[in-house]
């Protein structure tokens, strides 16, 4: 069997679970199309939603796609 194709057990439960995956600054800062130091600013200033782990922020891209859509301006795609 190829395991190299194989999705992991683990990685397949948790997606059925409905449970959404953290991402980091630069995944979220790029899904936004902003630098990744100004998503760490709107999160410390409570702007955005995002949960900092020591040094590390994380994001949920759901929670970063409703704060944006209800700020003034439009993303572009």
């Amino acid at each position: 069997m190829d395991t190299l194709n194989k999705p992991h057990a683990r990685t397949d439960a948790y997606v059925r679970s409905g449970v959404e995956r953290l991402i980091d600054t630069e995944e979220a800062a790029a899904l936004l199309q902003i630098h990744p130091r100004t998503l760490q600013r709107m999160a410390r200033r409570g702007e955005v939603r995002g949960y900092q782990l020591g040094r590390l922020w994380r994001f949920r891209a759901s929670d970063l796609l409703e704060g944006f859509s209800a700020m003034p301006f439009k993303l572009v795609s």
